[in-house]
């Protein structure tokens, strides 16, 4: 009989797990071992096997499940789709041989050296051919989620998983006959055939109705629920829901949790604030519960029992290890890749925790396991663990030296990137929050500043007494996203000079706005003061309308003028597009003339090759209008426009209002005035040559719409 834990008490049994999370990193620090290592030793110490303190009850079950739901959930989200899209050749080979080469190693050792049947051997290659992501909390830590080497192991061991599986689940149907509809007598190699067909044909219906209904709802969510809470909420029941339908098809639940994140990779970009609240509580809570929970099932005196079990521990430990890393290596080299990357994809393949403890209970369950296997193979966890932690935590620190040392330190010392968030309407002021997020160079880590201007005059206190509270909610959102945001609310007579004021004060280096709301008392398509700032600024300005949530575009369109290549923006909007079209990650198309694509192509294919671009003809501006109908509502269409006097304007940029209101009206718009004159500015300058104030059309324009309409 066992013997009664010391703490039975659920509040006390929270508290104890809760000073485990807080100090295994603490001391595991000190000691220079991976904090991870830490959980699941602590969980050997305090479960029924060591001091007996807790009892792996109910808590450590559904907290300890959902923690490898979320890991595989997160690898899932965090993987460079496009990276698997031009890779998938090396994905398919380096899943085959981490599968299969451990497989054959352990069933042949098995059979040989430790005289199991055919079908133990088999159970005990599967176990060995599968993996289980335990050390990709690291990787999160050292910001590595779309290295290639890390985006090569999470899908092989997605390939690996589910070979182990599905041969498991064939092991199953052939040893207990289960599996089928109905239960019908046939013959062994029939039942074998139905089982399959019949299981091919479950998954492929879970993972259609996924890829086609998924998306779409998450479209409709995301448009119309902006709260937190709610988003969150919705992604975990995506997330459960795919879990238990795999449960049911007969893979183990961690696939579905997998394949959801991967269908909601797109939806959710990597610098959003709702990354964050994921990233966060499964780090702070569900990952070390299910840490602890796999420590509280490895029982170290199994080792003192005899010299059997040892003997036992060290064959299995041994040859599945070896055998992944015979895979990893040979894989690394048929890649041409380096060592750092053979060590990686070694660390996170070699780890063993939930696929085998499933497997196991399968075994259990059709008799195939004894007490001395099923100790070895829990032993094995604990020593697999350990050694694809420590791997995993030296290939991650070489591989960010490496790209440290081949980093250019003068262009980040160059980089003036300073985003001033320019804000008035409540509707709109979170997405450009979000935009200025994912356009934003996080390597570089610095502030946004936004800015609330306020007419002075007898109602300035209650407008700003608004902007504050504005401001606050946009800091709320910022901390989220770990970003911080300088505030202001400014008074001034003219908003476009308190902009510009604004601008210079914190040495910014862009602004990102919303467009004019149009009013009856002012119908210009540019407003009050954006013709004046624009006119005034020679900086980056950047005027977006949204139309739908930014998280749910697919496309992005962009006009480009003749000659914008040779104007002093062009790379800082065009860095800003990739980065936002990357972190988005939906497909941009350019359009322009030959010589200006060649250019951006060109660019994208040396810092941005994963952006997914295409490249249309666009030989004259007039043929802007004829853009609209290939602009769908979930697209952004962008042009980047000119100023007047400078390379590449042009007169038929004139017409650009009249153009955006009669063809692109209720579209997702950004409108971008690029860098002129180099990087200063012009604010005060005024000659006889270069007037402050321009108007928005000429009178020219004008005559020629009144002989046009008549």
């Amino acid at each position: 009989m066992a013997a009664k834990p010391l703490i039975s008490d659920p509040t006390m049994i929270f508290f104890v797990v809760l000073l485990i999370i807080l100090f295994a990193p603490i001391i595991m620090s000190k000691l220079r071992i991976p904090h991870i290592i830490g959980m699941v030793l602590a969980g050997v110490l305090v479960g029924p096997f060591g001091l007996n303190i807790l009892a792996r009850g109910s808590s450590f079950e559904i907290f300890g499940q959902v923690g490898i739901y979320y890991i595989m959930f997160l690898a899932g989200l965090e993987m460079d789709m496009e990276s698997v899209k031009r890779h998938s050749r090396h994905f398919l080979i380096f899943g085959i041989l981490t599968c299969f080469v451990p497989l054959v190693m352990t069933y042949a050792m098995a059979k040989l050296v430790l005289g199991y049947s055919d079908a133990t051997s088999f159970l005990l290659g599967c176990i060995m051919a599968s993996n289980t992501l335990v050390a990709y909390p690291i990787i999160g830590r050292y910001g590595l989620q779309q290295h290639h080497s890390v985006g090569l192991s999470v899908g092989s061991s997605m390939i690996s998983l589910f070979m182990a599986l599905v041969m498991i689940a064939g092991l199953s149907a052939t040893m207990g006959g289960k599996g089928l509809p109905v239960d019908i007598q046939l013959p062994s190699w029939a039942t074998q055939l139905l089982f399959l067909l019949f299981f091919l044909l479950k998954l492929a219906a879970f993972m259609i109705g996924a890829v086609l209904l998924i998306p779409r709802l998450t479209r409709y969510f995301l448009r119309r629920y902006s709260d937190s809470v709610m988003q969150y909420i919705y992604v975990l029941s995506v997330m459960f829901l795919s879990a238990a339908l795999t449960t049911l098809i007969g893979l183990e639940g961690i696939f579905g949790a997998f394949f959801s994140g991967l269908v909601l990779n797109r939806y959710i970009p990597q610098v959003s604030p709702l990354m964050n609240r994921i990233e966060f509580i499964g780090n702070a809570i569900f990952i070390p519960y299910f840490l602890i929970g796999v420590g509280m099932l490895i029982n170290v005196r199994t080792l003192l029992q005899g010299g059997e079990v040892v003997w036992i521990v060290l064959l299995i430990a041994f040859f599945g290890t070896f055998g992944k890393a015979v895979a990893a290596y040979f894989s690394s080299l048929l890649f041409r890749l380096t060592q750092r990357d053979g060590n990686m994809m070694f660390g996170l393949t070699s780890a063993h925790a939930a696929g085998a403890i499933a497997m196991v209970m399968v075994g259990m369950r059709l008799d195939l396991v004894n007490d001395d296997m099923l100790n070895g193979v829990v032993m094995m966890i604990l020593v697999t663990c350990i050694v694809s932690t420590l791997v995993t935590e030296r290939a991650a620190k070489k591989i960010v030296l490496n790209e440290k040392m081949h980093l250019q330190p003068a262009n980040t010392n160059e980089d003036d990137e300073k985003i001033l968030l320019c804000v008035k309407y409540p509707d709109i002021a979170p997405q450009l929050l979000s935009l200025s997020l994912l356009m934003r160079n996080a390597k570089l880590n610095r502030d946004l500043v936004a800015l609330n201007v306020v007419y002075d005059d007898h109602k300035s206190s209650s407008g700003q007494e608004q902007g504050i509270r504005l401001l606050s909610q946009l800091q709320q959102q910022a901390v989220a996203a770990e970003v911080r945001v300088v505030t202001q609310v400014r008074l001034a007579t003219n908003i476009a000079n308190g902009i510009k004021h604004a601008f210079r004060e914190y040495a910014c280096s862009e602004i990102v706005m919303g467009m004019h709301v149009h009013t009856d008392v002012n119908p210009k398509f540019w407003g009050e003061f954006i013709q004046s700032l624009y006119n005034g600024l020679n900086r980056q300005i950047i005027l977006t309308r949204f139309v739908q949530p930014l998280n749910t575009l697919r496309r992005i369109q962009v006009a480009v003028p003749s000659r914008a290549e040779y104007e002093p923006g062009f790379h800082r909007w065009l860095e800003r597009l990739c980065r936002f079209a990357g972190q988005l990650d939906c497909r941009i198309e350019f359009h322009g003339r030959q010589e200006s694509t060649e250019l951006i192509a060109n660019y994208l294919h040396l810092r941005h090759p994963s952006v997914r671009a295409g490249y249309t003809l666009m030989e004259h501006w007039n043929e802007l209008p004829q853009l609209a109908s290939h602009i769908a509502e979930d697209h952004m269409f962008v042009v980047v426009t000119a100023r007047k006097g400078t390379i590449s304007y042009k007169n038929a940029l004139e017409r650009l209002p009249d153009e955006l209101q009669e063809y692109f009206s209720g579209k997702n718009l950004m409108i971008i005035f690029p860098d002129q004159y180099g990087a200063e500015t012009k604010d005060d300058s005024m000659s006889f040559t270069e007037a402050q104030h321009k108007e928005e059309s000429s009178i020219y324009d004008a005559i020629l719409r009144r002989l046009h309409r008549k």
